[in-house]
């Protein structure tokens, strides 16, 4: 049988691979000073570098800079060896690449600079989504003309993986990215409230499914077996991880959103969906880890399947702990807590991490063609990485239980003992700075494999174009196969497009039956009469709200439990979010929830308190850990797109009533002077009306009528300023 001669290309691979170590690098860097912001909150300076920006800026470094190029680093490597195929298009290659690094680029320009969605591992702005739509799909056009074009009959499991990865991320990203834009910066969600939520949280469980989770597997069932050089263990538990695996992990998304104002029906689904997760889960843990089987000695002597080892013992923790957090019984005490944190980084430090880690030493000596510089300073790395996981995440689960504890501890007289929410922060202070020393122990090993593998490169000479031959696919497929009965699943290995269609129809299935009856079927979202639309104002707060990622720390969903109506209030219901694009239920409480802070409720405080609060919140509450914000006191409100956020809400279903934008910049500056006056009155009474003109122009004025509305409106509040009523038509008689 005649071989041909082909080459892969390992220069894409290694442009990955520095990617995924300098975007590493720092993406754990921003953690590691969020972490510390939370234990010194002096360390806030500056507005660009504040809590709620450089949070979501963390995790979507780690997420897409990370997890992302570690991503394309490794399957350009072992698609194309799997395949014994080049990449279909070196062009596509390279697109992918410099496209993928200025979208992380653009990212860290605008989080700091509060451009920002709010929507967690979505907050970037819609010019960035379509550019995120376009390099993915060069990605996979990319990947699916190298497997058409490929050496081999069957693909292997790994492949699999890679084409479930891609087809579902792409479905994912192109429905939570439905938004209407403001301007070139600045949109608002498709969706409102509880749709928003479902849709959302679809999107985020399954982003952690399918861009941490799939393709890592998609690694693991290529590099292990490398590694070891021994076969996976089993072909046929294979297949019904991977089958069952992306057709139960699209249902499990509502499970982010017990006990609020999602349906009861949705929340059920996710419920069970997310119990059932575990058995395909584990059935790829325990085919990862047996493989092993018979070269456990390998283990001692090579630090990649070190990493490895931890990395799927990892992912095992993670998905068992995952499906028990689902369990209403056990969401009730860690949701909104640290808790969620700590099986985050489970997964992120120990599954995504230590993976990436042990594949990166696998790769640099290949594709240079010569010795890792130094194995003991890998194997100090391992052991400074898994130390510093479990420094990071042992106490932080601590914090999560404590706080959880706290929230709940009632005195023989029925009133909580921890009313004050301040008191179950400031027990976490220490909890807190552990997690910082766990960090820095990780981010050290980083660094030290980054010096390695640089020695590494230095020492070799990359091999851009490495020679390999084997025969052509119509030669092999002409070749019988034995004789006997082929597997049933044989056939669609063996048809890449087949595969990739059935993948899209198994992960459709979930996503259609949660989303479209809460789309569609009224009874699931009961309207209240009483709740209104945002004024001009209050959505100009909003909109700072947002941009200062307050979300980050604060939720907006008081559940119906007993010690969260004790402390809050009324607890959270459907109808009062269907004005809301987006939404902003958050999912951590470093601070209290904010839903009924606003006028007539339990939490109401004035005007005042609030200004005094923004600008220095230990002045008012000693020990707190929340950032200042005395920029907003000094910052003149931005009204230039006003009126055209009531056109954009309009179309988005908010029934502002025609011509309303005549009056919006009025009622803005009427509803603005008011505040300025309430906190001239408490803090300077002799303040004369330029000042209190001057005031009512601040930032922080809208933000304060923005959170005096939260919340407020099923207690039908006093209308002092008559604007509410003449936001929508009159009913008429």
């Amino acid at each position: 049988m005649e071989l041909e001669q082909f080459e892969y290309d390992n220069n894409i691979v290694r442009k990955f691979a520095l990617a995924t170590i300098i975007w590493g690098l720092v993406g754990m860097l921003v953690g590691l000073i969020a972490a510390s912001e939370l234990v010194w909150p002096e360390l806030n300076v500056a507005s660009w570098l504040n809590f709620g920006r450089i949070r979501p800026l963390h995790t979507n470094a780690v997420i897409f800079a990370f997890v992302g190029n570690g991503i394309f680093a490794g399957v350009y490597y072992s698609l194309q060896r799997l395949l014994k195929a080049p990449m279909y298009s070196k062009a596509l290659s390279n697109i992918n690449f410099w496209g993928w690094q200025a979208i992380i680029v653009a990212a860290a320009i605008t989080l700091p600079l509060g451009i920002t969605t709010s929507k967690e591992y979505a907050e970037l702005e819609w010019p960035i989504d379509i550019a995120i739509a376009l390099i993915w799909v060069a990605f996979g056009v990319n990947m699916m003309g190298t497997i058409i074009k490929r050496r081999v009959k069957h693909l292997y499991v790994a492949i699999w993986f890679y084409i479930a990865t891609f087809v579902t991320v792409a479905v994912l990203h192109i429905v939570n990215s439905f938004e209407l834009p403001l301007h070139f910066m600045k949109s608002y969600s498709w969706y409102a409230g509880v749709q928003d939520a479902l849709v959302q949280w679809w999107y985020g469980h399954n982003a952690v499914a399918f861009f941490l989770t799939t393709p890592y597997l998609g690694l693991m069932y290529y590099f292990v077996p490398k590694a070891a050089n021994r076969p996976v263990y089993s072909y046929r538990l294979s297949i019904i991880h991977f089958w069952a695996l992306i057709f139960l992990y699209i249902w499990a998304g509502p499970h982010h959103l017990l006990y609020t104002a999602l349906p009861d029906w949705a929340q059920s689904l996710g419920v069970v969906f997310s119990i059932m997760l575990i058995a395909p889960s584990w059935g790829g843990m325990l085919n990862g880890l047996l493989t092993l089987r018979g070269a456990w000695d390998r283990v001692r002597d090579s630090v990649v399947l070190k990493f490895m080892v931890v990395a799927i013992t990892a992912y095992g923790m993670a998905t068992f702990e995952g499906p028990m957090l689902s369990l209403k019984s056990v969401n009730v005490l860690s949701h909104f807590t640290d808790w969620t944190i700590a099986h985050v980084h489970v997964g992120g430090l120990g599954w995504n991490g230590m993976l990436t880690f042990g594949m990166l030493y696998w790769l640099f000596p290949k594709i240079y063609n010569v010795k890792l510089h130094s194995d003991r300073m890998a194997n100090q790395h391992f052991w400074l990485a898994t130390l510093g996981i479990l420094v990071y995440v042992v106490p932080i689960y601590m914090a999560g239980f404590v706080q959880g504890l706290m929230w709940q501890k009632f005195t023989p007289e029925g009133t909580l003992v921890h009313g004050e929410f301040l008191e179950t922060v400031t027990s976490l202070k220490f909890m807190y700075l552990m997690r910082v020393i766990g960090g820095t122990l990780y981010i050290i090993g980083a660094i030290m494999m980054t010096y390695n593998l640089l020695r590494t490169a230095a020492k070799g000479k990359l091999i851009s174009n490495e020679k390999a031959e084997a025969p052509p696919l119509a030669a092999l497929s002409h070749a019988t196969h034995g004789g006997g009965k082929e597997y049933w699943h044989k056939i669609i290995e063996r048809k890449p497009m087949m595969m990739l269609v059935l993948s899209l129809i198994v992960i459709l299935v979930g996503g259609l039956v949660e989303i479209i009856p809460t789309m569609i079927v009224k009874s699931n979202v009961p309207t209240i009469s009483a709740v209104k639309p945002y004024t001009p104002l209050e959505l100009e707060g909003r909109d700072i709200y947002i941009r200062e990622g307050c979300n980050n720390c604060h939720s907006q969903m008081v559940r119906p439990l007993r010690f969260e109506t004790a402390r809050y209030g009324e607890y959270s219901k459907a109808g009062e979010f269907v004005y809301d694009h987006p939404f902003l239920w958050g999912s951590k409480r470093t601070g209290p929830d904010l839903h009924r802070e606003g006028v007539g409720n339990k939490q109401a405080k004035s005007d005042s308190w609030h200004y005094v609060h923004m600008e220095a919140p230990t002045d008012l509450s000693p020990g707190s850990i929340m950032p200042p914000y005395p920029f907003l006191l000094e910052d003149d409100l931005d009204t230039d797109y006003t009126v055209d956020k009531i056109t954009v809400m309009r179309k988005l279903g908010v029934p502002y009533r025609e011509g309303y934008e005549d009056q919006a910049m009025q009622d803005l500056e009427k509803q603005s002077l008011r505040i300025a006056q309430s906190i001239a009155n408490d803090l300077s009474p002799d303040a004369g009306p330029d000042v209190i003109e001057a005031l009512s122009k601040k930032e922080i004025i809208s933000l304060i009528a923005y959170l005096q509305r939260l919340g407020s409106d099923i207690h039908e509040p006093e209308d002092p300023d008559g604007i509410i009523s003449g936001l929508i038509e009159t009913p008429t008689p």
